[in-house]
């Protein structure tokens, strides 16, 4: 089952976190704080999907407006190590999908390392394509 997150417990940050160790090799460090602005932003759709009771993947649709229109991306695509390969990704980027849709956004993006092979197969297979351009991050500084 999938729902949105809409209340901070400790639970669900332990395992927000817990998910996050499993999506990235390098440590991200998330706060109850930041846990609560996500969930309070209304820009930002954090969804969860739990199996038995246990949260045991999420993902988030953050959707902004531009002068070209209504735009969203999908972040931080996870499943629990346990439970890959179940479709359980997949459903949570349909649920993504359709809630954009659901929202009017116009076009859709993600970005997903190259080295995460299953997960970009999937993405293309549900009708992402790659788009040639170079994506810029700043983090120093900010």
């Amino acid at each position: 089952m999938i729902k949105e997150a809409t209340t901070y417990s400790p639970e669900l940050h332990s395992r927000i976190q817990a998910l996050l160790d499993q999506l990235t090799p390098s440590p991200i460090p998330f706060t109850e704080e930041m846990l609560c602005a996500v969930i309070d932003d209304p820009s930002s759709h954090l969804y969860l999907y739990q199996h038995e009771e246990e949260v045991v993947g999420m993902t988030t649709l953050g959707i902004y407006y531009s002068p070209t229109g209504s735009k969203g991306w999908i972040e931080d695509v996870v499943v629990d190590n346990n439970v890959r390969g179940l479709g359980y990704g997949k459903e949570l980027v349909e649920h993504a999908i359709a809630e954009a849709r659901r929202l009017g956004v116009r076009q859709l993006m993600l970005t997903s390392n190259p080295m995460r092979v299953a997960a970009n197969k999937l993405y293309q297979a549900m009708g992402f394509e790659k788009k040639e351009t170079n994506c810029y991050k700043m983090d120093k500084g900010l």
